[in-house]
């Protein structure tokens, strides 16, 4: 079948490779004009790692692997008040089987391996879709129209193709109170696999090394009720952070100085994505567009590998047919995705257990397809 994938981040084209693999011609279609680079680092946990140890990626994903050694918190003088080897904040337990890698260095990784057998087209969008039963007309931004069989949202947690066929977003996302930024920045503190944060009251401020200590990230959070912004506009964005950290101690000034230069800049809130089915006819849902668990959780980027690669292989199963497939899918992983969501509901303060990410990770024995 042919199939239309809406965005090039991880699901997107982790779904394309199962998709092509299983006999089918995908289509990946990004609203950026190049793969988005930036964004924080990732963790790959669990039964994720199976999915990308079955798409013989597992080893170069441990080579791109961030390294973090342990992380420090300081005061607003810079004075140090924990460090810690045992753990990370963006990684969890150091020494342990997971994988953290930086977002754009996943996707990159996924985009090379699709190569030219899968046509990804950047800089253009879906803006409408018309389903039928045997199939879906597609318009899009760029003016022309397009038939496919089947369509994929994996457009993330604003996603378009969710709005079009299913409603608008404030019937499915709930806020968790967290709005978080993260943005490219110079290794100024000369970290070495390690990274530093600085908590003031309802504000958290962090950078930690990265590329192999050549450059840093910085994030930025603040708890906040819902605000109103459009998440398309990044001044806008960069205004909000700057006010919440006006202020504050220890590097954050130069953090958000840095912020307003930053070609990478990312804002948004936390929030997760609830949605009693992810499929309607012939569109589907994938990764945060579906089923989003936020960064509180630490394991958006394992539902989404999880996800495609189960959505793929019940089509494979079905032999096409999309909707037994994507019932399948649905009970196949819904435990498994609720069980992940769940740990970003903890206190932002505190955090999930290890052995509570531990069991949630593994919460799902994969199916061979």
């Amino acid at each position: 079948m042919k199939v239309l994938i809406s965005g090039a981040g991880v699901a997107g084209p982790a779904l394309a490779y199962w998709l092509h693999r299983h006999g089918h011609t995908p289509t990946v279609v990004e609203r950026a004009p190049a793969p988005r680079p930036g964004g924080q680092a990732v963790d790959v946990r669990g039964v994720a790692l199976e999915v990308v140890e079955r798409m013989g990626l597992l080893a170069e994903v441990r080579a791109a692997a961030t390294g973090m050694r342990g992380m420090s918190f300081v005061d607003g003088d810079g004075v140090e008040l924990v460090r810690t080897t045992e753990e990370t904040l963006t990684g969890g337990l150091t020494g342990s089987p997971d994988v953290e890698v930086l977002r754009d260095d996943l996707t990159a990784i996924f985009l090379r391996r699709n190569g030219t057998a899968v046509e990804t087209v950047f800089g253009d969008s879906v803006v409408a879709l018309d389903q039928d039963e045997h199939r879906v007309d597609v318009t899009f931004a760029s003016g022309p129209r397009r038939e496919f069989e089947l369509v994929v949202g994996a457009d993330g947690l604003h996603s378009t193709v969710r709005s079009l066929v299913f409603g608008p977003e404030d019937r499915y996302l709930r806020h968790l109170g967290v709005y978080l930024s993260v943005f490219s920045t110079a290794n100024h503190l000369g970290l070495d696999h390690w990274q530093v944060f600085h908590r003031n009251e309802g504000r958290m401020a962090g950078v930690y090394s990265a590329r192999r200590n050549t450059e840093a990230r910085a994030v930025l959070g603040f708890e906040s009720p819902p605000l109103d912004y459009d998440h398309r506009d990044l001044d806008q964005q960069r205004k909000l952070v700057a006010d919440a950290f006006a202020g504050d101690g220890w590097e954050t000034p130069r953090l958000v100085e840095a912020m307003w230069e930053a070609p990478d800049f990312y804002f948004d809130s936390m929030s997760q994505v609830r949605m009693e089915r992810w499929s309607h006819g012939r569109v589907a849902l994938v990764g945060d567009a579906g089923y989003c668990g936020s960064p509180l959780s630490g394991q958006g980027t394992s539902t989404a590998l999880v996800g495609a690669y189960v959505l793929a292989g019940e089509l494979k199963a079905a032999g096409g047919d999309h909707r037994t497939a994507f019932a399948r899918c649905e009970s196949t992983i819904r435990d498994y995705v609720e069980r992940n969501q769940a740990l970003a509901s903890a206190d932002p303060e505190g955090r999930p257990s290890h052995d509570d990410i531990a069991a949630a990770a593994g919460a799902l024995v994969l199916p061979v397809y």
